[in-house]
């Protein structure tokens, strides 16, 4: 690529997410129509659910990094700090937490995705799914693997 082409890809990352979300505590909020735009451009997401809760339904984006809530204060130093991060969850609660954490540590470029998974399945937008992975619960914050039928012994 010619050094006027590098310029050019520099320019378009620097305002990846200028115009897009609502800045609310300090934190960019994204709806997951931009998510999978911002994706389609180079942005990575990062998947804040538990190792449980990925299996069942995975955003379907070039770049997925997925780093549970609970490893990320241990963790947050091998994302990737030249690259336009957003944080996705279940339902837009932990990623803003993780979102928090990230802008608290001097991180540039932290978006958290409004709405979670929820929200990208609700605006019919690319999942990967795996039924044998299936949750069952009655609340979002509540989900665990389905029991197999146990027989009546």
């Amino acid at each position: 690529m010619p050094v006027s082409g590098y310029f050019t890809l520099f320019i378009i990352m620097k305002n990846l997410f200028e115009n897009n979300g609502i800045i609310s505590d300090n934190i960019l909020h994204l709806s997951p129509k931009e998510v999978f735009e911002l994706c389609q451009k180079g942005a990575v997401l990062v998947d804040v659910r538990e190792e449980f809760m990925i299996g069942y339904k995975k955003f379907e984006v070039p770049i997925v990094i997925y780093l549970p809530l609970t490893e990320l204060k241990t963790n947050f130093d091998k994302l990737p700090i030249n690259k336009y991060i957003i944080f996705a969850d279940a339902a837009g609660l932990r990623s803003k937490e993780a979102a928090t954490f990230l802008v608290n540590k001097e991180f540039k470029n932290i978006a958290n995705m409004a709405g979670g998974l929820v929200e990208w399945e609700r605006d019919k937008l690319p999942l990967k799914t795996n039924n044998k992975e299936k949750l069952t619960g009655s609340c979002v914050c509540q989900l665990k693997p389905r029991n197999k039928k146990q027989s009546n012994l």
